[in-house]
């Protein structure tokens, strides 16, 4: 019999997936120099599929072609990130080509790529940057029905009442550090668009500049949405949340 849908935080936006037929899903994968993550952690043996919201450095690990050379896993990312990475070395065949609005069918897998609103870009060498694009979001639908929503870095945005009617998400991934995102109040209001009873925050609480905190969301929430503040390491069964 197979296992519900398990998120791990990896930490600050860095998560790992394990579908009931045990495929492993690594979003956003900054591990090797990322002092938020769990020296165990940092070493990922195993991926089938690498989503990546944007270019950032927190979130585009510059160890991100070793790891794919390594585990032979599809990436997903921006156009513009995708290009990136194929002039890393990246082979194109590895790349699996999409953009927002669109979905695709992988093993035991269906992935919507979504919008998000946050200007990205890729850090290069010298202090340069280049690669400029929008962030992105992912929905992920499993065979357990749960349905995930990673909105990745993101504003609050009205559209996302259309996510909720079209792909009803179970648990959504939302950022509530402030700033650079969403803060608490915005991420409430993020849940309620979207009609979830189960939010996971990210991207808070790591670096100083993200004030925004775990108790605030719940504060700003209605009763009824639950909100599952994971610390580094640690796991969430989505297959058992309803």
């Amino acid at each position: 019999m197979s296992s519900p849908t398990r998120l791990q935080l990896l930490g600050h936006a860095s998560f790992r997936i394990t579908t009931p037929e045990g495929r492993i899903i690594l979003l956003d994968p900054w591990l090797g120099s990322n002092p938020f993550v769990p020296e165990a952690l940092r070493e990922q043996a195993r991926a089938d599929v690498v989503l990546i919201t944007h270019g950032h450095d927190d979130h585009l690990d510059p160890e991100l072609p070793a790891l794919l050379a390594r585990t032979g896993a599809r990436v997903v990312a921006p156009a513009p990130v995708r290009f990136f990475l194929i002039e890393q070395g990246v082979p194109s065949e590895q790349c699996e080509p999409m953009n927002v609005g669109g979905s695709v069918a992988l093993p035991h897998l269906q992935l919507t790529m979504t919008v998000a609103h946050h200007a990205a870009h890729v850090d290069l060498p010298g202090g340069r940057t280049g690669y400029a694009h929008e962030g992105v979001g992912f929905v992920l639908r499993f065979s357990d029905g749960s349905v995930l929503y990673a909105a990745g870095d993101t504003a609050l945005f009205g559209d996302m009442t259309l996510l909720a009617e079209l792909y009803r998400p179970t648990v959504a991934l939302l950022p509530i550090g402030d700033r650079y995102t969403m803060g608490p109040r915005e991420a409430a209001h993020a849940a309620r668009l979207l009609r979830v009873a189960h939010v996971v925050p990210f991207h808070y609480g790591t670096f100083p500049s993200l004030t925004g905190t775990a108790e605030q969301l719940r504060q700003h929430l209605d009763p009824g949405i639950a909100v599952h503040a994971l610390q580094a390491g640690e796991e969430l069964s989505l297959g058992e949340l309803r």
